[in-house]
């Protein structure tokens, strides 16, 4: 059987999602909770999008496939489904720092990776003069700079659509650089924090801090608004690019089709990009 699991974590605690040898990572703490709880001497999970180290997740989710009894065996309250003492046992297991917000059977087909339509992260970010709220630190970033919003806009325009995204991404051995980048917008919120939106079919490692990096520097007057432009038509990775600082960025949803429909978008992302 398959369940899908929907969490959110702090990252700040975490070596990023992957399980690593020796570190504390968001997927190990998961995995082993789950192993505990379901008693199983190893339960693995796959997940909607990797997040890097100190980067954050609200809507993030995942996947695991059990035996069929496992999660039957889960004893609870009358009227409480062994579902619901299955997440409460997660979440008493779990350090504060992740939380299980759903769990259930997952749709036919359903794959937490592949059978995602997209993925919206949000970026955080206090410009000067305005000081950070000392409550909101470990999510929001501190720039000294004044950013002018309007010029980041304009200079995001030629990175939306499908493009090779290789000037922003770290190559991986055999994996494509191909995106649909759908969204990427600047805005103030009501307490004049500046907010990004960045929504895309997925994304490849490091590609949306290497992007939010690029506009920073346009948004502050260190580089022109064509620059992003130009560095996406470079196809190679620059060295005046800097990834933008991990603990401003969230996961803040992944969106998947109607259950009927899931099989089918896995199967379309399945295929190679070009």
């Amino acid at each position: 059987m398959r369940i899908r699991i929907d969490l959110a974590y702090d990252g700040a605690g975490f070596r990023g999602w992957a399980v690593q040898p020796g570190l504390r990572t968001v997927q190990g703490e998961l995995q082993g909770a789950l192993a505990t709880v379901l008693r199983l001497p190893e339960v693995t999970v796959v997940v909607a999008g990797r997040t890097d180290a100190g980067v954050h997740a609200r809507g993030q989710v995942v996947h695991a496939d059990l035996p069929d009894d496992a999660v039957g065996t889960i004893g609870g309250r009358a009227g409480v489904t062994p579902y619901d003492a299955l997440l409460r046992r997660l979440n008493g297991l779990l350090g504060t720092e992740v939380r299980v917000r759903g769990l259930a059977p997952a749709a036919d087909g359903f794959d937490a990776r592949f059978s995602a339509e997209w993925r919206r992260y949000a970026y955080r970010i206090v410009d000067a003069p305005r000081p950070v709220d000392p409550l909101v630190r470990g999510h929001v970033v501190a720039w000294r700079r004044p950013l002018d919003l309007d010029v980041m806009n304009l200079a995001a325009r030629p990175l939306i659509g499908l493009h090779d995204f290789a000037s922003f991404c770290r190559r991986r051995e055999g994996a494509t650089t191909l995106r649909t980048l759908m969204e990427l917008t600047w805005s103030r919120d009501d307490a004049g924090v500046a907010v990004a939106t960045v929504r895309a079919d997925a994304f490849c490692h490091a590609m949306v801090r290497s992007m939010l990096g690029c506009l920073l520097a346009v948004g502050d007057g260190g580089q022109p608004p064509d620059w992003a432009g130009r560095i996406l038509s470079a196809a190679v990775r620059d060295p005046l690019v800097k990834v933008a600082p991990a603990h401003g960025l969230t996961l803040e949803e992944v969106r998947y089709p109607a259950d009927a429909d899931v099989t089918a978008q896995a199967a379309r992302t399945r295929r190679r990009r070009a």
